[in-house]
């Protein structure tokens, strides 16, 4: 059941400091990263939802579904803790999810999970 509040949304950030996410939604153009955003701002704020707008990939990791242009983005994350935790971005290339994109999320999940305790 979604509520009126809204679940933070945090970028996932290396053991080295680098924050995946962040750096390829810079490397977007304007409207580009206007969009994708916009559609992080509506699952923090409808979380849980379904498609179109999400899709459960596999385990803990789900998928922010957006169009850009004649492109399709992909934004992975995981919910942990109450805060969506945003973990992979991409330019979709085929129809299905490469599985090599989604084991990158789960491994960023799993070392995220871990740098909890430091």
């Amino acid at each position: 059941m979604s509520s009126n509040r809204k679940i933070p949304a945090i970028f996932y950030r290396s053991a080295s400091g680098d924050e995946p996410v962040r750096d390829w939604l810079k490397s977007l153009e304007k409207l580009d990263r206007q969009a994708i955003g916009e559609d992080i701002a509506y699952v923090k704020y409808k979380w849980p939802i379904g498609k179109p707008r999400v899709d459960h990939l596999r385990g803990p990791i789900w998928e922010v579904r957006s169009k850009i242009g004649n492109r399709i983005a992909r934004v992975l994350f995981a919910v942990e803790h109450a805060e969506i935790i945003l973990l992979h971005g991409f330019i979709k290339k085929t129809r299905q999810t490469n599985p090599a994109d989604i084991e990158l999320a789960t491994k960023r999940l799993k070392e995220w999970i871990n740098g909890q305790g430091n």
